[in-house]
């Protein structure tokens, strides 16, 4: 039996599915399934979000993905949602950061000012009938170390005492969200 022979009895899409030879695919196969499985897990870190700090920016529930290599190559970027370690691999806390490494900040009748100046924070909720959203939060300032971030939710109207912000260590960023 001559090759065309051989190859005349293989139909046309098993040549597309499987390829000429089964056993190579195969191995192919397997070798993209573990680099693509291994490049997923080093490079992208899914989440739920779970409470209302972020509200109404993000909703509890909802599931969304962490790229892990952002800052590998960038600096953090004032207004950039990230993923903080807080306990091991398995919790993470999901914040705005809103100041860097330098700059002094503080927070008088819910309005946040660096450096003495308001910051325009557009991923709030707008004002309703004339009643601003976030809630009268006071802050003293506070300068921000060259290894620091300042974070802080969405949602500013919790009360202050129920939501978790404040200075962090840029070694506990896991990464910048992916922007859905």
């Amino acid at each position: 039996m001559t090759d065309t022979e051989s190859i005349s009895r293989v139909s046309w899409w098993q040549i597309i599915a499987i390829g000429r030879n089964p056993k190579t695919t195969f191995v192919r196969l397997l070798i993209t399934a573990v680099l693509v499985y291994w490049g997923f897990k080093s490079a992208i870190l899914p989440i739920s979000v779970s409470g209302i700090s972020m509200q109404p920016t993000y909703r509890d529930g909802k599931r969304l993905f962490i790229n892990k290599l952002a800052y590998r190559l960038d600096l953090p970027q004032r207004g950039d949602v990230v993923a903080i370690h807080e306990a091991g691999d398995r919790l993470y806390l999901l914040k705005r950061i809103i100041g860097l490494p330098g700059e002094r900040l503080r927070i008088m009748r819910g309005t946040v000012y660096i450096d003495d100046e308001p910051l325009l924070e557009p991923y709030l909720l707008p004002p309703t009938n004339g009643v601003v959203n976030p809630a009268p939060w006071e802050l003293d300032e506070v300068r921000i170390r060259g290894d620091e971030l300042f974070v802080i939710g969405d949602n500013r109207s919790m009360g202050k005492g129920d939501h978790y912000f404040g200075r962090v260590n840029s070694s506990r960023i896991a990464g910048r969200l992916i922007k859905p």
